[in-house]
Formats: C-alpha cells, sequence, structure tokens
C-alpha cells in the first residue's frame, strides 16, 4: 500500500532535513516544492513584473502561481504512486491546510487508488529555534517573514491541519536531529528501531 506523506509546518521548522532522513529511511521518492517550481515560479514573477523572490506579499504569486506549483508537486507524486512507490512531499501546504476535504479532493482529481494511504506529519519546534534557522539559512524568499516577524510567527504557529482521510503523525525537532524513528514507530512500519 503506497503512502503519501505530506510533512507539514512553518518555512524554518526543518521541513527539508525531516522530509530527506523520512525519504531515505524509508527510500520513498522526495518531491521538494522548492527544487520542482522555483525555476518557473521566478520567471513567472519576473514576466509579470513582481518581486520574483517576494511569495508571502505577492498578490500576483498568490493568486496565479501557488496553485500551479502545488498541482505540480501533486501530478509528480501521482506517478509516483503509480509505480507503488511511496512518496514524501516537502512543502508547507500552508494554504490548504484548513480545508477539510483537501485530500479527498486531490485522491479524486489526480486519481489515485484506493490503496494509497495519506499521511500528515507535523513538525514541531519553537518559534524562537525557527527564527534563528530563517536568519542563518539567509534566503530572500524569507526577507517579509523576518521584517514582519510577530505577524508571520502569529499565523504560523496557529495554522492547524483540518485534513480528514489521513493518518497524523508528530515529529519533534527541537533537537539536533528530528526524531524520524519516532515517526516511523507511529506508522507502525517495519523495521523500526526501538
Amino acid at each position: 500500500m503506497p503512502k503519501v506523506l505530506f510533512i507539514v509546518g512553518p518555512a524554518g521548522c526543518g521541513k527539508s532535513t525531516s522530509s530527506r532522513l523520512i525519504a531515505q529511511r524509508l527510500g520513498a521518492a522526495y518531491i521538494d516544492k522548492d527544487t520542482v517550481a522555483t525555476g518557473f515560479t521566478e520567471a513567472l514573477l519576473t514576466l509579470a513584473g513582481t518581486d520574483p523572490q517576494e511569495r508571502d506579499n505577492n498578490a500576483y504569486y498568490q493568486a496565479h502561481v501557488m496553485d500551479l506549483e502545488y498541482e505540480t508537486i501533486l501530478r509528480i507524486a501521482t506517478d509516483n504512486l503509480a509505480l507503488g512507490r511511496d512518496v514524501v512531499l516537502d512543502a508547507p501546504f500552508g494554504r490548504y491546510l484548513g480545508r477539510v476535504n483537501y485530500l479527498r479532493e486531490a485522491a479524486q482529481r489526480y486519481g489515485w487508488s484506493d490503496d494509497v494511504q495519506p499521511v500528515v506529519v507535523h513538525v514541531a519546534v519553537n518559534g524562537e529555534a525557527v527564527r534563528t534557522r530563517l536568519i542563518e539559512r539567509g534566503l530572500e524568499r524569507d526577507a517579509w517573514k523576518l521584517a514582519h516577524w510577530d505577524e508571520f510567527w502569529a499565523k504560523a504557529s496557529n495554522t492547524d491541519c483540518a485534513w480528514e482521510g489521513a493518518e497524523h503523525v508528530g515529529l519533534d525537532n527541537t533537537a539536533e536531529q528530528p526524531d524520524v524513528e519516532a515517526v516511523i514507530r507511529a506508522l507502525g512500519l517495519p523495521g523500526a528501531h526501538q
């Protein structure tokens, strides 16, 4: 039964590190929205006459590009699921987390078979650690978040995932490395280390 794992949490929480480790541990396909979409997203934003680095406060990106990014990674996930491969999706999914039927709609839209098992992995870390990580990684797309930290963190820390039709597990990423083995154990997967 192929699994599609949605690794969710605010920017800087450690989604990418966690996603890579989980994908490696499971031997799953790893799909990173930034890797897949950054090139075409920056080109589209430039052509539209907007800042190619701005996402959070860019009306054009929000209205015309963001959905395309997510549709693209879900299509790539669908190709892998059809081959019977587990998939790990590294993307925040922030806009969509409040939509209760998001996973059911995705399964129907992309033709996922009934045996596909969605799993949502919630990466948890405190706000000061997130802020420090955003500063350390030094990406231009994080400039708005850091300049408007209170506004960003108030929204990011109060975004709950309402998705039904999935198993939900937590991943503590407050230590040096995320506790991937806890996720493997929670999912009851073979080879979990005790």
